[in-house]
């Protein structure tokens, strides 16, 4: 009975300090927070502005580090901030879509660094580029400032 009891003392306390290692483990670190993970551009003109900002901040207690964020292709470029990010500081991921080519946006941008608890994010953007206006010929003016046809 009192090795019975020896045994279930010494499996609790070895649960108790798993416990508070993991506790410990989980409140140190860096983290990052997003304060959006999805940009939608809408309808945005050919050849138009396709830059957008994910903003972040660093909710843990160490620095932040980002590693090289990685595009689904070659028209989504990312510009991250190289320096570390101390916590409690806020920072901003510029993702810049080329616009050359009418369609839909559905593009993602992964964003690895090392924070504790996710360390990988990934952000994504989605709209429509429209189509490339056409060209309209100037119209012949008459000396009224009306349109003539010929």
């Amino acid at each position: 009975m009192k090795k019975l009891i020896l045994l279930l003392g010494i499996v609790l306390v070895m649960s108790g300090i798993a416990t508070a290692q993991e506790a410990a483990e989980t409140q140190n670190g860096p983290e990052i927070q997003f304060a959006k993970t999805v940009h939608d551009y809408g309808d945005v003109p050919y050849n138009g502005n396709g830059e957008c900002e994910f903003a972040f901040t660093n909710t843990g207690n160490e620095p932040l580090i980002l590693q090289k964020p990685q595009s689904s292709c070659g028209c989504t470029i990312p510009t991250w901030p190289k320096e570390p990010i101390l916590p409690g500081e806020s920072e901003v991921i510029k993702v810049t879509y080329r616009t050359n080519r009418p369609g839909v946006i559905n593009k993602t941008v992964t964003v690895t660094s090392n924070a504790k608890k996710n360390p990988t994010v990934v952000l994504r953007i989605k709209g429509t580029v429209l189509n490339q206006p056409t060209e309209a010929l100037p119209e012949k003016q008459s000396s009224m400032g009306a349109p003539v046809n010929n």
